[in-house]
């Protein structure tokens, strides 16, 4: 895996954690019953995001390192996805 393929995966992980991890614990204006005039009930009134994006930072570090050793090791290749066997034989 080159340096370039590392920092790929992780920003690809990063995103999709945070996109889970954004809707956690939100605060709406709804839900705290003080809707600005002029703005959805349903816009965050407390989010914590910095909060939000050291959580999705370290929950990625975790499962980057997880990927990046499956790859490196060899136990999961892309001839292993090649469920049509274009890439040719093995070997």
């Amino acid at each position: 895996m080159t340096i370039t393929a590392a920092a790929v995966l992780f920003a690809v992980i990063w995103f999709m954690t945070l996109l889970v991890v954004l809707p956690i614990r939100i605060k709406t204006q709804g839900d705290l019953g003080d809707i600005v005039p002029g703005t959805h009930s349903g816009a965050p009134e407390v989010h914590h995001m910095k909060k939000k994006m050291w959580i999705t930072t370290g929950i990625t570090v975790v499962l980057w390192a997880i990927v990046a050793g499956i790859i490196l090791s060899g136990l999961i290749s892309v001839r292993d996805f090649d469920w049509l066997n274009q890439m040719g034989p093995r070997g």
